[in-house]
């Protein structure tokens, strides 16, 4: 089975390329704009440089290697640049994957799409994969209408919704709730963290489990692959800092009032995970566990 990666050097991008490269029956084509920052000799992948906003160079790269699926984990997910930058937002989030489903008709080829909890409003989370969407920011109009582009494709399509995802990636151009507070705490900075805000955070690992699960099962539709555990930014603080044995008195709890961000954040989102418990075996780690390991991934890059 061929299986195409588009953002290969994002996080999940990485993770998914080191989780099916070692899959005996998966070829892996990693793509992403830009040259390969992944590590050359981890597993067994071609990489093919991409920029998925450039409908002749997906097409020549879906016609060059006849990918049996196509996992989209491109997109433009910094929610603030998403209101300053408009049309880059709508160009790779929306327009891309239009690109996409397209080449992946001609190529008869199963589209699985990540997309994200801010297409709700986050007044009534959990939610499960059929409550009604509601976006309150650009970033979650874009994925939502890249969502419909999906579904309303003539392709075989699965989509991936996850929330606030964290890990270690080689090269990382983002850090992650975690890795802040453990560097924070670590210089003792005091930090303020918001209390009115509930996720659930997934580790990056269990995103690229959930994703394979989809593959191999090629299961159609609409499937919440996050963690399990429900929590606010400063519950996650201050489990990270419990963790690392860090000074918890450094932390302040705080309202998100008292930030001024260019884009509105759903207040309370978080998923049920029932369906892709249930029909795929998907089983996240704990965030307690997440945080482990993180913390084994950070030793191993030292």
């Amino acid at each position: 089975m061929k299986v195409l990666i588009t953002g290969s050097n994002g996080l999940l991008g990485q993770k998914l390329v080191n989780l099916l490269g070692t899959k005996p029956d998966v070829e892996v084509i990693a793509t992403s704009s830009g040259e390969n920052r992944l590590p050359k000799n981890s597993v067994s992948y071609t990489f093919h440089s991409l920029d998925i906003t450039d409908k002749k160079q997906v097409n020549e790269v879906m016609e060059k290697f006849g990918p049996d699926m196509v996992v989209n984990t491109a997109a433009m997910t910094n929610v603030d640049q998403c209101e300053s930058d408009r049309q880059g937002c709508w160009d790779l989030n929306v327009h891309a994957v239009e690109n996409l489903a397209e080449a992946c008709a001609k190529q008869q080829s199963f589209l699985l799409h990540l997309s994200t909890d801010f297409i709700f409003d986050g007044e009534d989370g959990p939610y499960l994969e059929d409550s009604k969407p509601n976006p309150i920011s650009y970033y979650g109009e874009s994925k939502l209408a890249s969502e419909k582009v999906v579904m309303e494709s003539s392709i075989d399509w699965a989509i991936a919704r996850t929330i606030l995802v964290y890990g270690i990636s080689h090269q990382m151009s983002r850090s992650n709730i975690i890795l802040w507070v453990k560097d924070s705490l670590e210089n003792e900075k005091q930090i303020r963290v918001v209390n009115d805000q509930w996720r659930t955070p997934t580790l990056a690992e269990d995103l690229a489990q959930g994703c394979y699960l989809i593959i191999k099962h090629r299961a159609h539709g609409i499937f919440n692959i996050s963690g399990k555990d429900l929590l606010s930014p400063y519950q996650m603080a201050t489990k990270t800092a419990d963790y690392f044995n860090l000074d918890k008195g450094l932390i302040t709890e705080t309202d998100s009032q008292q930030f001024t961000q260019p884009a509105k954040r759903p207040p309370k989102t978080g998923f049920i995970i029932d369906k892709a418990q249930d029909l795929l075996g998907y089983d996240p780690h704990s965030f307690e566990e997440g945080i482990a390991i993180l913390a084994k991934r950070l030793k191993q890059k030292v």
